[in-house]
């Protein structure tokens, strides 16, 4: 060993080797080729400058139908989230509005309120609540959605460092995470999709958190195609294409009940489904007392008159 490089001939010995064998030997893959470092582990390539940019956090999802998930922060950990999603927190725990994700901490005011205007496009609010443990232990706080359903937690690191869900569906995520906007390039897609012509898409190497109505079905697709009612997609991998068909033939379309049109979802990657999207719920519900009907009677119009 010459100025401290090992070469392939370099002698070495660990435990539960016979004896000494030449490092080109026991480590192949260091000299795999001249100058070429081993393969990369599964799970993409490392963060930009290879240190980790999001905060590191602990969670833990609470109940079944109705879910919330509960942050742990060390001190001087942050996790941000939609305004209003915060159901409690430890005392020593603090919390400040601010305008943007706070993943590019160096971007000056108009890049800033660049980010913000993308935001206002999706019918999100302008500013996210920051969460910081201020305290001297771990601190706990949680957030649940506004409707009933799932919390599906998303290690992006695992998944490319990106996801796109639908608009509506992000919940909250480590700092660091970049909380953006994706275009979907096809109008088709853009004028009848359920999910419309923009989608959230959440950067980062850390925890995300998305949420869905009802029940939360996973695929992963090697090449196959999926097709799926446009309001039930939540969201998914960046190796999955996404576009719109039409849903069978005329009287299919008009008489069938399953809408106009079909989500068409093909490649690899992972789809996240959910069993009842909040428009459908919504939707279900005014049609119901449009109608006059009461719970649990046909009479329910006109007992409802006499309640008032």
């Amino acid at each position: 060993m010459e100025g401290g490089a090992i070469r392939r001939e370099t002698i070495v010995w660990t435990g539960g080797m016979s004896g000494w064998e030449p490092a080109g030997k026991v480590l192949p893959d260091l000299f795999a080729g001249p100058g070429a470092p081993p393969p990369l582990p599964a799970g993409g390539p490392p963060p930009i400058g290879g240190a980790r940019r999001s905060h590191e956090i602990d969670y833990e999802i609470i109940g079944e139908s109705i879910q919330m998930v509960e942050i742990e922060l060390d001190p001087g950990e942050t996790v941000i989230a939609e305004a209003g999603a915060m159901n409690y927190m430890d005392d020593g725990i603090t919390f400040e509005t601010k305008m943007g994700d706070g993943s590019a901490p160096e971007q000056g005011l108009m890049g800033k309120l660049l980010s913000a205007g993308k935001r206002a496009i999706t019918g999100e609010s302008l500013f996210m609540t920051h969460f910081t443990n201020r305290g001297s232990g771990k601190k706990r706080v949680t957030f649940a959605a506004p409707y009933p359903g799932t919390v599906v937690p998303v290690n992006l690191t695992d998944h490319g460092h990106e996801v796109l869900c639908q608009k509506d569906a992000f919940l909250c995520a480590a700092m660091g995470t970049s909380v953006g906007i994706a275009f979907n390039q096809k109008i088709g897609t853009g004028l009848f999709g359920g999910e419309g012509f923009i989608l959230q898409k959440l950067n980062g190497d850390g925890m995300a958190f998305i949420h869905a109505g009802g029940t939360v079905v996973r695929k992963e697709l090697k090449g196959e195609k999926l097709l799926v009612d446009t309001g039930c997609l939540v969201g998914f991998t960046k190796g999955v294409d996404y576009s719109i068909q039409r849903a069978g033939n005329l009287k299919s379309m008009v008489f069938g009940g399953e809408g106009l049109f079909l989500a068409t979802l093909q490649g690899h990657g992972t789809v996240w489904l959910q069993s009842m999207p909040f428009a459908r719920l919504a939707q279900r519900i005014t049609s119901m007392y449009a109608q006059g009907r009461g719970e649990g009677s046909v009479l329910g119009g006109i007992s409802n008159i006499f309640s008032e």
